[in-house]
Protein backbone atom coordinates (compact mmCIF):
# COMPACT_ATOMS: atom_id res chain seq x y z
CA UNK A 1 0.00 0.00 0.00
CA UNK A 2 2.56 2.32 1.22
CA UNK A 3 4.18 1.30 -2.44
CA UNK A 4 1.58 2.48 -4.45
CA UNK A 5 0.84 5.90 -2.51
CA UNK A 6 4.40 6.55 -3.52
CA UNK A 7 4.10 5.68 -7.11
CA UNK A 8 0.53 8.02 -7.48
CA UNK A 9 2.62 10.97 -5.48
CA UNK A 10 5.65 10.90 -7.91
CA UNK A 11 2.88 10.51 -11.50
CA UNK A 12 1.05 13.93 -9.50
CA UNK A 13 4.31 15.61 -9.44
CA UNK A 14 5.38 14.41 -12.85
CA UNK A 15 1.91 16.18 -14.65
CA UNK A 16 2.14 19.01 -12.54
CA UNK A 17 5.58 19.89 -13.83
CA UNK A 18 4.05 19.53 -17.29
CA UNK A 19 1.41 21.88 -16.52
CA UNK A 20 2.02 25.69 -18.38
CA UNK A 21 3.09 28.16 -15.68
CA UNK A 22 -0.14 30.12 -15.70
CA UNK A 23 -1.81 26.40 -15.22
CA UNK A 24 0.00 25.57 -11.97
CA UNK A 25 -1.35 25.74 -8.66
CA UNK A 26 0.02 29.03 -6.36
CA UNK A 27 1.32 27.68 -3.49
CA UNK A 28 0.03 30.69 -1.80
CA UNK A 29 -3.26 32.13 -3.03
CA UNK A 30 -4.28 35.39 -2.80
CA UNK A 31 -6.89 35.88 -0.30
CA UNK A 32 -10.28 36.86 -0.84
CA UNK A 33 -10.96 40.21 -1.67
CA UNK A 34 -7.26 41.20 -1.57
CA UNK A 35 -5.67 42.42 -5.47
CA UNK A 36 -2.17 42.24 -6.24
CA UNK A 37 -0.28 45.29 -6.23
CA UNK A 38 1.03 47.19 -9.51
CA UNK A 39 4.24 49.14 -9.71
CA UNK A 40 4.22 51.83 -12.11
CA UNK A 41 7.39 51.87 -14.15
CA UNK A 42 9.76 54.76 -13.06
CA UNK A 43 11.10 56.01 -16.30
CA UNK A 44 8.92 59.54 -17.58
CA UNK A 45 9.48 60.49 -21.29
CA UNK A 46 10.60 63.96 -22.06
CA UNK A 47 7.54 65.65 -24.01
CA UNK A 48 8.17 65.98 -27.42
CA UNK A 49 6.62 69.82 -27.73
CA UNK A 50 9.10 72.64 -27.71
CA UNK A 51 7.68 75.75 -26.82
CA UNK A 52 8.51 78.62 -30.06
CA UNK A 53 11.49 80.93 -28.66
CA UNK A 54 10.27 84.20 -26.80
CA UNK A 55 10.23 87.35 -28.94
CA UNK A 56 13.06 89.79 -28.64
CA UNK A 57 13.38 93.04 -29.91
CA UNK A 58 14.71 93.68 -33.49
CA UNK A 59 18.09 95.14 -31.80
CA UNK A 60 18.66 91.77 -30.22
CA UNK A 61 18.75 90.69 -33.82
CA UNK A 62 20.43 92.95 -36.31
CA UNK A 63 23.74 93.91 -35.93
CA UNK A 64 24.88 97.14 -34.70
CA UNK A 65 26.51 98.56 -37.90
CA UNK A 66 25.10 96.96 -41.40
CA UNK A 67 27.65 95.47 -43.57
CA UNK A 68 27.00 98.52 -46.50
CA UNK A 69 28.22 100.77 -43.60
CA UNK A 70 31.68 99.80 -44.46
CA UNK A 71 31.25 100.99 -47.96
CA UNK A 72 30.66 104.87 -46.70
CA UNK A 73 31.64 107.09 -43.89
CA UNK A 74 28.27 108.99 -43.87
CA UNK A 75 25.27 107.72 -41.56
CA UNK A 76 23.23 106.47 -44.43
CA UNK A 77 23.39 103.93 -47.34
CA UNK A 78 22.53 103.84 -51.14
CA UNK A 79 23.76 100.65 -52.41
CA UNK A 80 23.08 97.86 -49.51
CA UNK A 81 23.80 94.33 -51.05
CA UNK A 82 21.94 92.65 -48.21
CA UNK A 83 18.49 94.98 -48.58
CA UNK A 84 15.30 92.73 -47.54
CA UNK A 85 13.21 93.93 -50.86
CA UNK A 86 11.83 90.30 -51.31
CA UNK A 87 11.02 90.58 -47.13
CA UNK A 88 9.27 93.72 -47.52
CA UNK A 89 7.54 93.69 -50.42
CA UNK A 90 5.52 90.24 -48.82
CA UNK A 91 5.11 91.76 -45.28
CA UNK A 92 3.59 95.08 -47.27
CA UNK A 93 1.13 93.01 -49.39
CA UNK A 94 -0.21 91.47 -46.25
CA UNK A 95 -0.10 94.72 -44.30
CA UNK A 96 -1.28 96.65 -46.93
CA UNK A 97 -4.14 98.88 -46.17
CA UNK A 98 -2.59 100.11 -42.64
CA UNK A 99 0.95 100.85 -44.61
CA UNK A 100 -0.70 103.12 -46.97
CA UNK A 101 -1.82 105.25 -44.07
CA UNK A 102 1.39 105.34 -43.24
CA UNK A 103 3.61 105.92 -46.14
CA UNK A 104 1.25 108.50 -47.57
CA UNK A 105 2.06 110.45 -44.05
CA UNK A 106 5.17 110.30 -45.06
CA UNK A 107 5.02 111.56 -48.59
CA UNK A 108 2.38 113.67 -48.63
CA UNK A 109 4.73 116.36 -46.35
CA UNK A 110 5.31 119.99 -47.94
CA UNK A 111 8.75 119.74 -48.84
CA UNK A 112 8.63 122.78 -51.60
CA UNK A 113 11.25 124.42 -49.60
CA UNK A 114 13.60 122.01 -48.76
CA UNK A 115 14.05 120.92 -52.65
CA UNK A 116 13.77 124.36 -54.26
CA UNK A 117 16.34 127.36 -53.00
CA UNK A 118 14.60 130.25 -51.27
CA UNK A 119 14.13 133.27 -53.57
CA UNK A 120 15.29 135.96 -50.85
CA UNK A 121 18.87 136.42 -49.51
CA UNK A 122 20.00 134.35 -52.61
CA UNK A 123 24.09 135.51 -52.34
CA UNK A 124 24.03 134.54 -48.62
CA UNK A 125 23.37 130.68 -49.82
CA UNK A 126 26.60 130.78 -51.74
CA UNK A 127 29.01 132.07 -49.23
CA UNK A 128 30.16 128.36 -48.59
CA UNK A 129 30.75 125.82 -51.27
CA UNK A 130 28.33 122.64 -50.82
CA UNK A 131 26.80 120.16 -52.61
CA UNK A 132 23.55 119.23 -53.59
CA UNK A 133 21.66 115.70 -54.06
CA UNK A 134 18.40 113.76 -53.79
CA UNK A 135 18.73 110.35 -52.66
CA UNK A 136 16.81 107.70 -52.08
CA UNK A 137 18.65 105.87 -49.01
CA UNK A 138 18.14 102.21 -48.42
CA UNK A 139 19.17 102.16 -44.61
CA UNK A 140 20.07 104.91 -41.90
CA UNK A 141 20.70 106.13 -38.52
CA UNK A 142 17.76 107.22 -36.97
CA UNK A 143 18.09 110.22 -34.47
CA UNK A 144 18.76 107.50 -31.59
CA UNK A 145 21.69 106.42 -33.63
CA UNK A 146 20.56 103.24 -34.43
CA UNK A 147 20.58 102.00 -37.99
CA UNK A 148 17.02 100.87 -39.80
CA UNK A 149 15.92 99.48 -42.57
CA UNK A 150 14.32 102.11 -44.91
CA UNK A 151 11.66 101.62 -47.56
CA UNK A 152 12.72 102.20 -51.05
CA UNK A 153 12.25 101.32 -54.24
CA UNK A 154 9.51 97.99 -52.83
CA UNK A 155 6.71 96.96 -55.44
CA UNK A 156 3.42 96.78 -53.69
CA UNK A 157 0.23 96.09 -55.46
CA UNK A 158 1.40 97.81 -58.56
CA UNK A 159 2.53 100.80 -56.98
CA UNK A 160 6.46 102.05 -56.07
CA UNK A 161 6.92 102.78 -52.50
CA UNK A 162 9.93 105.60 -52.88
CA UNK A 163 11.03 108.12 -50.44
CA UNK A 164 13.38 110.78 -51.94
CA UNK A 165 14.96 113.30 -49.79
CA UNK A 166 17.37 116.67 -50.56
CA UNK A 167 20.38 116.43 -48.47
CA UNK A 168 23.46 119.45 -48.99
CA UNK A 169 26.40 118.73 -47.47
CA UNK A 170 29.72 121.48 -46.85
CA UNK A 171 32.57 120.74 -49.25
CA UNK A 172 34.49 123.23 -46.85
CA UNK A 173 33.30 122.65 -43.40
CA UNK A 174 35.21 124.16 -40.25
CA UNK A 175 37.06 126.24 -42.66
CA UNK A 176 36.51 130.42 -43.33
CA UNK A 177 33.96 131.07 -45.47
CA UNK A 178 36.11 131.98 -49.02
CA UNK A 179 33.62 134.88 -49.62
CA UNK A 180 34.08 136.79 -46.34
CA UNK A 181 37.14 139.64 -46.19
CA UNK A 182 39.82 138.36 -43.77
CA UNK A 183 38.95 140.88 -41.13
CA UNK A 184 35.41 139.06 -40.32
CA UNK A 185 35.83 136.11 -37.67
CA UNK A 186 34.06 133.56 -40.17
CA UNK A 187 33.71 129.46 -40.26
CA UNK A 188 31.43 127.27 -42.47
CA UNK A 189 29.32 125.22 -40.98
CA UNK A 190 27.16 122.42 -41.71
CA UNK A 191 23.44 122.69 -40.86
CA UNK A 192 20.91 119.40 -40.42
CA UNK A 193 17.36 118.80 -40.75
CA UNK A 194 15.20 116.58 -39.51
CA UNK A 195 13.20 114.04 -41.29
CA UNK A 196 10.66 110.93 -41.33
CA UNK A 197 10.82 107.82 -43.09
CA UNK A 198 8.90 104.87 -43.27
CA UNK A 199 11.09 101.91 -41.43
CA UNK A 200 10.62 97.88 -41.92
CA UNK A 201 11.70 95.88 -39.07
CA UNK A 202 11.65 92.05 -39.53
CA UNK A 203 11.44 91.42 -36.10
CA UNK A 204 8.39 92.84 -35.43
CA UNK A 205 5.71 90.04 -35.38
CA UNK A 206 3.04 92.99 -34.79
CA UNK A 207 3.39 95.01 -37.32
CA UNK A 208 6.94 95.52 -39.02
CA UNK A 209 6.39 99.33 -40.62
CA UNK A 210 6.66 102.52 -38.45
CA UNK A 211 7.74 105.79 -39.25
CA UNK A 212 10.77 107.11 -37.66
CA UNK A 213 13.24 110.55 -37.58
CA UNK A 214 16.61 110.81 -39.16
CA UNK A 215 18.91 114.17 -38.95
CA UNK A 216 20.39 114.63 -42.53
CA UNK A 217 22.80 117.96 -44.07
CA UNK A 218 20.56 120.18 -44.95
CA UNK A 219 22.19 122.75 -45.81
CA UNK A 220 26.01 124.40 -45.77
CA UNK A 221 26.08 128.25 -43.94
CA UNK A 222 28.35 130.83 -43.28
CA UNK A 223 28.78 131.51 -39.74
CA UNK A 224 30.20 135.10 -38.46
CA UNK A 225 32.45 135.94 -35.69
CA UNK A 226 33.60 139.30 -33.94
CA UNK A 227 35.64 141.97 -36.64
CA UNK A 228 39.09 141.51 -36.16
CA UNK A 229 41.51 144.75 -36.75
CA UNK A 230 44.80 143.49 -37.68
CA UNK A 231 47.74 146.04 -36.31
Amino acid sequence: MGFRYAVVTALLSLAAADLPTHHRPHPHPPAYGHRPTYHQPSYHPAPAYHPAPAYKPSHHHEPAVPACAANTTKPWCLEDSEYPTYEIKHAAEYHYQKLVSLYADVVDLNTELSVERPETLEEETYLCPSETAYVRPLRAQNTDGKWRIIVNNVDVHYETLTQTTRIEECLTSGEACPLVPHCYESKCLQKSAYHRFLVYDAYDQYFPFAIESFQLPASCACYLGAYVIDH
